[in-house]
């Protein structure tokens, strides 16, 4: 693996000071949101660089070009709102030496000009960053090439391959200092620690920088610095009272140094190639960053909820009779499980699309039996291409010219699986177009709506390549060199399947390239039905004109002419509201809708009659959306599709995992930083392979990873071709029990784990959270890395040391907290309550502490898959703080289509506060969501409702129910009571059963204890 000093360009720029650039203060410009500068540098003569800096709000943006901009830079990263964050600068101060400016949120940002360098501080006048505060900017401009140039400007070779460089020297590098900053987190992926460690230490001595570059990592390492399968240029620091982000939008090859001092933490970055674009997220708090992250790189794409589920993998399961058969062992042993996996040797000789006739004669069958009891299938889709003229795929991009080429023009060749393949040019988004229609269940033969994807080895891997990957000299569309996009391609493939599964409902019957037309006619003859819609001509506001328009339109029905309406409110005259309103409420349901009118009548906009009659037109337009709310905003289900590769973005297309790790101690515990840094990052539908892709792993270890894996975002069971079967049923039935345990576990949160993924969607929430994130102000934790929050309200303590009979807890904040299991009470303030050890055994859960002040909805019902628990009842449990309260939110729908984008949806927040536990629905706007549907109804409900942390604890407490604000009061079946159903624990909790109140629907619940009243 190449280390910086295999690189020219980071042996060049790592400890080099840059060249001095400063700006020409005659070239400064202000405007609006945008400060616009020119750079330049007497050690750097032709280089002319254009400078923007940008507000977006609390987001500064800096970009960096050379004034040409002819420089790549990576497409489709920034969502197409992020530019709508944009605030106006206000102009603090300006002279020849400096410019500072404020944002709307209150900080400064001062642009200093010889040297260029920027400074921001908080509102509150503490400095939060400086960017080139030690001078390491350098900007490599383009040239032309002269004979005594140094070596690696122009060429250079890393074990037997040679890059030829024919743009020369193009690097950038730069230093950013995050003031009084201690910890700096992010930068996946690699297996490292959670708190990124120095790389350069006080005493100047220099080890490895972390490296961002994809590549096919064969038995990674447990501690290493170096990069893995995927890179997000983001780094986010944390102190008390300040979260900061630095995000440097470049998909180049990139290393990034870490220096600590007592002035805070100076991170050095160096990129091959492309431009900075570099956008400082202000926070101040964990939330706020993430929040200002998803501004820019979107949310996380809602998951189908069997996603969430258990998925089974090995490569390989070897037919259809050893799917049916491991499917069998999951039934017959009760071990819930949503998915079950296909790798390479399924396909005809590694030829995707396709399936080995011999071991896999009828995949449709296969599929639907799996569907039968609610479970998926997934493939694997490679993104070689075997090079075989007779291989459909391979034969129809070859012709229409979809390959990478080599820096030479032919299509790049390079070996893989298959052995010798061509590399479609994801780049390119009429490569990424055709290559979804690949995925339509006509195309891909054998292929079911109950078929989901992998893609694996996107990097690209190629197995003679430089570091096993393609050659950065190879070009893409329009030239580019792929040293540009490395980072970025594993990201387009994953797009462009994803793009395959959401069309693949509706591209079947849509042959035709291009939109449907759309063209209104007011002359028809029979046939026009064939063609486009009409309208009743010009009519008038006049009740007899609204009257006549049904008979009208119900002549031309049933003459075959169905697609026509009457103009709404009459084309001449000046409709009263009485007639305008009935009138948009009967064409809510014409075939077609328009409201139109005269040149010379009054302006007729609904909102011009007054708030009341606009309201009245309101419902009659919302009225015709409902008519409309079977069909879904994206035909077909929620894709689902697996990447190895990522990038900043990954986020809004699917999960990813950490790769080809290995059954080892070590392996499962790095699996908990690896994960954090992905989710503080932005990608938290992330998971580990559990039980480790490499080696054999003993029944303790492979225990210790499914209780963790539980937790994951993603939980898959992967493993190696040579490894032993490791089905949790072949290890004894022992192990089969606490196997089965763990797995029943993570069914029970699902609900938990769906609705954190709504915040992940809405707000970038992360799903697995660093101590610090929910307790920022802790000092004690923010290095802790073997223990982690799911969601805000659930500490978890997993075992992961050989042997262990006891673990460490750490609890943060000085709050309450209870024992997940037997619902004791613990004050984190409370003398030796910080940190302390617990007893732990492979028969008992990972170790769960709910936090005081939330909620948890779980469901309770041993189920074989997410869909057989479709329906069943929910069970609350409500941890009280100090004061008595408690908040929490539920997010529902149906786990599959894009309906919810419709209103069909349920979100409910819960509070508790007074003794009074409220249910009711919550503010929808605020996590991106359309007013809910009036109709829709899950008929799910709570029939379990657990009370912890009640004063005196939960004897001589009493429950009534009232329906809605003032609805009837109904006694409830209140009794102490144990946190589980069905567990010999303690009665610490007041459990009130069967109250079968409805997630759909406003309603509460007092409490009442007879202490207080007597």
């Amino acid at each position: 693996m190449q280390t910086c000093a295999d690189s020219a360009f980071c042996t060049r720029l790592r400890n080099a000071p840059g060249p001095g650039f400063a700006i020409d203060p005659t070239s400064v410009s202000v405007s609006g949101a945008h400060v616009v500068a020119h750079l330049a540098s007497p050690a750097a003569p032709g280089a002319t660089l254009i400078l923007r800096l940008i507000s977006m709000g609390g987001i500064v943006r800096l970009h960096i070009n050379e004034l040409d901009g002819t420089r790549f830079e990576v497409p489709g990263i920034l969502v197409p709102s992020a530019s709508a964050s944009q605030q106006e600068w206000t102009i603090v101060s300006q002279s020849s030496s400096a410019l500072q400016l404020r944002t709307s949120s209150g900080a400064t940002a001062s642009l200093n000009f010889s040297p260029v360098a920027l400074s921001v501080t908080a509102s509150d006048g503490t400095h939060v960053l400086t960017w080139n505060a030690d001078g390491h900017f350098a900007f490599e401009h383009t040239r032309t090439k002269q004979e005594n140039d140094p070596a690696g400007w122009w060429e250079e070779t890393f074990n037997g391959h040679v890059d030829s460089k024919p743009r020369g020297p193009n690097a950038i590098g730069f230093d950013v200092l995050l003031h009084d900053t201690q910890h700096v987190f992010g930068l996946p992926e690699r297996a490292t620690q959670f708190s990124l460690a120095p790389t350069i230490d006080d005493n100047g001595t220099v080890s490895e920088p972390y490296r961002l570059y994809n590549l096919d990592v064969f038995e990674h390492l447990s501690n290493s610095p170096f990069g893995l399968y995927g890179s997000i240029p983001y780094l986010i620091g944390h102190r008390s009272g300040q979260t900061t982000g630095v995000f440097w939008l470049n998909a180049a090859e990139m290393y990034v140094d870490v220096v600590k001092s007592v002035a805070g933490t100076s991170t050095r970055w160096i990129a091959e190639s492309g431009v900075l674009d570099l956008f400082f997220l202000l926070g101040p708090s964990p939330p706020e960053v993430a929040r200002q992250y998803h501004v820019l790189t979107g949310g996380t794409a809602m998951p189908q909820l069997f996603s969430l589920g258990h998925h089974q993998c090995r490569w390989n399961y070897k037919d259809e009779a050893d799917i049916a058969a491991v499917d069998a062992g999951f039934e017959e042993h009760a071990l819930p499980y949503d998915v079950l996996w296909l790798d390479i040797e399924h396909t005809d000789g590694k030829r995707y699309f396709t399936w080995d006739k011999a071991y896999f004669p009828n995949p449709i069958a296969m599929q639907s039996d799996l569907a039968s009891r609610g479970r998926k299938m997934v493939t694997i889709v490679d993104p070689h291409i075997k090079s075989d003229p007779n291989y459909r795929v391979f034969k129809e991009a070859e012709e229409k010219q979809l390959f990478v080429k080599t820096k030479d023009g032919a299509d790049f060749k390079g070996h893989c699986w298959p052995g010798e393949s061509a590399y479609l040019d994801m780049l390119n988004p009429t490569v990424r177009d055709w290559w979804a229609d690949q995925f339509s269940t006509s195309v891909y033969e054998g292929s079911t709506t109950d078929l989901y994807i992998w893609n694996d080895m996107n990097e690209p891997s190629v197995f003679n390549g430089p570091e096993i990957t393609m050659p950065k000299d190879a070009r893409h569309v329009q030239g580019v060199e792929h040293r540009d996009l490395h980072n970025a391609n594993g990201l387009f493939y994953h797009m462009a399947t994803a793009s395959g599964l959401r069309r693949r409902g509706y591209k079947e019957v849509d042959t035709v390239s291009g939109d449907r037309p759309f063209v209104l006619s007011r002359a028809f003859f029979s046939g026009t039905q064939r063609v486009g819609p009409i309208w009743t001509g010009d009519n008038a506001a006049e009740w007899a004109h609204l009257e006549v328009s049904i008979p009208m339109l119900l002549s031309l029905n049933v003459a075959g002419l169905p697609f026509s309406g009457a103009d709404v409110g009459g084309f001449f005259g000046n409709p009263e509201p009485e007639l305008l309103v009935r009138w948009y409420q009967v064409a809510a349901f014409y075939p077609f809708f328009r409201a139109h009118a005269h040149i010379e009548t009054k302006r007729r906009e609904p909102w011009l009659f007054g708030e009341e009659t606009t309201g009245r037109i309101r419902s009659a337009l919302q009225q015709r959306r409902r008519g409309y709310k079977e069909v879904d905003t994206v035909s077909g289900d929620r894709p689902f599709v697996l990447s190895r590769a990522f990038f900043s973005g990954t986020q809004r297309v699917g999960p990813i995992w950490t790769g080809d790790n290995a059954a080892e101690w070590a392996h499962l515990e790095v699996s908990i930083p690896m994960l954090l840094s992905l989710n503080v990052a932005g990608l938290p539908f992330s998971g580990a392979d559990v039980g480790g892709f490499f080696g054999n792993p003993e029944p303790e270890l492979l225990v210790r990873w499914y209780q963790v894996a539980a937790f994951y975002p993603f939980f898959r069971a992967h493993a190696h071709i040579e490894t032993k079967r490791r089905e949790p049923w072949l290890f004894g039935e022992e192990t089969t029990g606490r196997i089965r345990s763990a797995l029943q576990q993570r069914y029970r949160i699902l609900p938990q784990l769906y609705t954190l993924f709504l915040h992940a969607n809405a707000t970038g929430a992360p799903i697995m959270r660093p101590l610090w994130w929910e307790f920022p102000g802790d000092a004690l934790i923010y290095a802790v890395h073997n223990a982690f929050m799911l969601g805000d309200s659930q500490l978890v303590v997993p075992v992961l040391r050989q042997g262990a009979n006891d673990t460490v807890v750490v609890l943060p904040g000085d709050g309450l907290w209870y024992d997940g299991t037997m619902g004791l009470q613990l004050d984190a303030a409370a003398p030796g309550r910080k940190l302390f050890r617990v007893a732990t055994s492979l028969d008992a859960p990972v170790q769960t502490y709910l936090r005081g002040g939330s909620t948890l909805v779980l469901r309770e019902r041993p189920r074989r898959s997410t869909r057989a628990m479709a329906k069943d009842p929910l069970t609350l449990v409500v941890a009280l703080d100090r004061s008595g309260g408690a908040r929490g939110d539920l997010y529902m729908d149906d786990g599959r289509s894009y309906a919810y984008q419709a209103g069909e949806f349920v979100y409910a927040q819960i509070t508790m506060k007074g003794g009074v536990l409220e249910w009711g629905p919550g503010d929808h706007a605020q996590m991106g969501l359309p007013p809910p549907a009036p109709g829709y109804d899950p008929e799910v409900y709570v029939d379990r409702v657990v009370v912890l942390g009640l004063e005196g604890g939960p004897q001589d407490w009493s429950a009534v129910a009232v329906a809605g604000a003032v609805g009837p009061r109904v006694a409830l079946d209140a009794a102490p009571g144990p946190v589980q159903v069905a567990s010999e624990g303690p009665s610490l909790a007041l459990v009130v059963r069967r109250p079968h109140l409805p997630v759909r629907g406003t309603w509460s619940i007092e409490f009442r204890s007879e202490r207080a009243s007597s």
